[in-house]
């Protein structure tokens, strides 16, 4: 192994130190674009955090390499959920590397972000033959990967990528993630005495309530689920509540699914509303769309091979989260999501390990210096 251990946990400590919330990323940006300066990158900063009022935008890098091989693309997210502020490494002498428990560690997603500055370091200083390599460091991915999509990705020469952002042993890597996309529905009734008149009102929570009783909730088919996440609705008991707001979530591999599903609940929204006569408004947002890569293609044979090499566990796998390679995707990159030693992400137990953050350090970089 040629990375350095001491060097990695030094960085990944530092990178843990700086407070980088969705939105807020600009003190994790200054840092990344001094280090890829110091690594003889050329680097750029987009209009990200403007359009969504952050402090931050998108970071890119490129670096000319000395082989005539197309170039990759690697990218890790500076932002972290909550609860973040004033984030604290704790290196166990079991080699865990923990947060103090009052917030999270933020290995989701600075382990993925110190090994791609690590395999740079190492590529750096010993001197090593390297392909073109360009690197994308987004802000707001924990949001539905809001940065990343306002990058322009005309700027992208590569057209395979491994992007640092999966839970799981190190030579994990996922090919497939499905559509997400989110709704909200506002049910407008009217409001009257629910003791002196209660016919005259129009019972907004009535209409929902018919409704999501004749949903199928939870698991639908292999492929999709459906979640109603929230439900507001009323203002006191002895009222006829005039609207009700409910919320839900799709998520499946297969986009058409998707979209026909959330076709079927807006017209049964409408529907069950129009039986007592309410109204009802309905909005959606596509956060991501679903992507599977052949386990051919190029960019997983390569991972499969320096995975095997490196006598890791290679195993291809299905998430059905989301990440910015699904943006990538659209876009027509080719690229995987690979497991970069961050486990129970998105809560104070979050940890890491100091042999697998070596570990996908140094798939990182044999992937950078690869010559297929």
């Amino acid at each position: 192994m040629q990375i350095n251990k001491e060097r990695i946990i030094s960085e990944f400590t530092k990178l843990v130190s700086i407070d980088s919330k969705s939105f807020c990323e600009k003190d994790m940006g200054i840092y990344i674009k001094k280090r890829l300066v110091s690594l003889g990158f050329s680097v750029f900063e987009d209009d990200a955090g403007k359009i969504l009022n952050g402090n931050c935008g998108n970071i890119y890098g490129f670096k000319e390499g000395n082989t005539s091989l197309d170039p990759l693309l690697f990218c890790a997210h500076m932002d972290t959920v909550e609860p973040s502020e004033g984030k604290e490494a704790v290196i166990g002498e079991d080699g865990i590397i923990r947060s103090n428990g009052k917030t999270v560690l933020g290995a989701d997603d600075f382990s993925g972000i110190a090994a791609i500055l690590e395999a740079l370091q190492t590529i750096e200083d010993k001197n090593i033959s390297h392909r073109p390599i360009e690197v994308l460091f987004t802000i707001a991915e924990e949001v539905y990967c809001k940065g990343v999509q306002q990058f322009d990705f005309s700027k992208i020469k590569s057209k395979e990528a491994y992007i640092l952002d999966l839970t799981g042993p190190v030579g994990f890597a996922a090919f497939k993630a499905p559509t997400i996309l989110s709704f909200n529905i506002i049910i407008n009734g009217k409001s009257s005495h629910a003791g002196f008149a209660p016919e005259k009102g129009i019972h907004s929570i009535l209409a929902a309530a018919n409704s999501i009783s004749s949903l199928e909730i939870g698991r639908i088919d292999k492929d999709t689920t459906l979640n109603i996440g929230n439900i507001e609705g009323g203002i006191a008991t002895n009222i006829v509540p005039d609207q009700c707001i409910v919320k839900g979530e799709i998520r499946s591999y297969s986009h058409k699914k998707a979209l026909e599903l959330l076709e079927n609940i807006k017209q049964n929204f409408i529907d069950s509303a129009a039986k007592i006569k309410a109204i009802v408004d309905f909005h959606s947002e596509i956060h991501c769309e679903a992507y599977e890569i052949s386990i051919n293609h190029p960019v997983i044979k390569r991972f499969e091979r320096i995975s095997n090499e490196q006598k890791l566990p290679t195993t291809l796998v299905e998430t059905f989260g989301g990440s910015d390679n699904n943006i990538l995707a659209k876009h027509g990159i080719k690229g995987v999501v690979l497991a970069n030693a961050m486990n129970q992400c998105h809560s104070c137990e979050e940890y890491t390990t100091i042999d697998e953050l070596c570990n996908i350090a140094e798939l990182t970089k044999s992937l950078m210096i690869s010559q297929d």
